[in-house]
């Protein structure tokens, strides 16, 4: 193994064998600190502008997390769609998100959960449409096997599409430079955490990265840059795309993407 990766490896541990999504603590602690306190403040005040421009009365959020982007958006938005579908498969996340919805006192959309993958929600959707979608930092979750089926589906049930993601650079998998841009840009967002860096390296950053080099570890993501995004929206059937930069982060730029 490559010896930056082992002395990363040495430093803070990993329990490779952990499904990540499932440990609400690390999860918690990764996406309310660090980088992603400025990251989701600057996506929240996106999707609020674009429920206040679109004003859409159905909303579909896929792999919502805890409703970390969702719920502020939606307090800050002047318009609120009066239907609201969550899908999330770790039951965890899905729960707190129902529950902040739900602690939202001023609004009163009708509120649906969905624990499931996004391929198993489409496999058994049947016809129904929503005004607009989201997918924040999570269509990465998707295999690449099933991802051109999954936008697919999205293109057809949804009238228009936000993707949040990160603009990775292209690399060659399992060279020595895509190991070693792993673990310094893994080193850095670890050094973000401060007291909580053994608990969001051991239960979050480092199982994910295990499972980008390891092939004996299961995979949880697979990214790629904004250019490949626009190709797999372009072959599922959209037409109209727009890529805007959303925010600089320690992995990758954070960009925008609205489809249509």
């Amino acid at each position: 193994m490559n010896d930056s990766l082992d002395a990363l490896l040495a430093k803070y541990g990993a329990d490779a064998d952990r499904p990540v999504y499932d440990q609400p603590a690390a999860f918690t602690a990764f996406v309310r600190g660090g980088g992603n306190v400025n990251l989701y403040e600057r996506l929240s005040e996106q999707l609020a502008a674009g429920y206040d421009e679109a004003q859409p009365e159905s909303l579909l959020d896929i792999g919502c997390g805890d409703g970390l982007a969702l719920v502020p958006a939606l307090e800050s938005a002047g318009h609120v769609p009066s239907r609201i579908d969550l899908v999330e498969p770790s039951a965890a996340l899905l729960d707190a998100a129902t529950k902040r919805l739900a602690d939202i006192g001023d609004i009163s959309a009708e509120v649906h959960a969905w624990q499931q993958p996004a391929q198993e929600f489409f496999a058994q959707l049947g016809d129904r449409h929503w005004d607009r979608a989201q997918a924040t930092f999570s269509l990465q979750s998707v295999p690449l096997e099933d991802r051109i089926s999954v936008l697919k589906a999205l293109r057809e049930h949804t009238d228009v599409l936000t993707i949040a993601e990160f603009d990775v650079p292209v690399q060659v998998e399992g060279t020595p430079e895509q190991v070693q841009s792993l673990v310094s840009r893994y080193e850095r967002g670890i050094a973000e955490y401060g007291e909580d860096a053994q608990l969001v390296a051991q239960g979050f950053l480092l199982p994910v990265l295990l499972g980008q080099v390891d092939p004996n570890v299961a995979r949880t993501n697979w990214e790629q840059p904004a250019a490949s995004w626009v190709d797999q929206l372009t072959e599922a059937g959209f037409t109209e795309i727009d890529v805007e930069p959303l925010a600089d982060y320690w992995w990758a730029p954070a960009v925008l993407i609205t489809a249509s």
